[in-house]
Formats: structure tokens, C-alpha cells, sequence
């Protein structure tokens, strides 16, 4: 299960996870999140995705690192 709390994104973006949801469509686990700047839009992403590795210039990174 995804904590709630603080992230920051692997490009340097923080958010934080809200909650997370069902697609009602085909039941895929989604996150719910908010940027902590700007106008603090909020956002969905697929679990499977919030929770993947992204590899960048030969580094790789989690999307989304749990700050707390």
C-alpha cells in the first residue's frame, strides 16, 4: 500500500499523495496527488507507474521518492 505524505519527483517537483482510487473503467489502482507549487494542481497517475524506476542519462531513479 502507498503511504500518503511527501514525494518528490525524479525531475525535482515535490507532491503530495492524497489517496489513492479505482478506475471504474477497468479497476487499475490510481494515485491521487497535489504539486506543492505552483497553483497545487492535482493529479492522477496509474500506482504501477508512481511506483517505477525511470532510468535518465545512464542514472536510474524512482518517479516519485517518499520524503515523508
Amino acid at each position: 500500500m502507498l503511504k500518503k505524505g511527501k514525494y518528490r519527483h525524479f525531475k525535482g517537483g515535490e507532491y503530495e499523495v492524497l489517496f489513492t482510487a479505482l478506475d471504474s473503467e477497468n479497476l487499475n489502482e490510481l494515485v491521487v496527488y497535489k504539486a506543492l507549487y505552483g497553483e497545487g494542481k492535482i493529479w492522477v497517475r496509474p500506482l504501477k507507474e508512481f511506483e517505477e524506476t525511470v532510468t535518465r542519462d545512464g542514472k536510474t531513479f524512482k518517479r516519485f521518492e517518499y520524503l515523508g
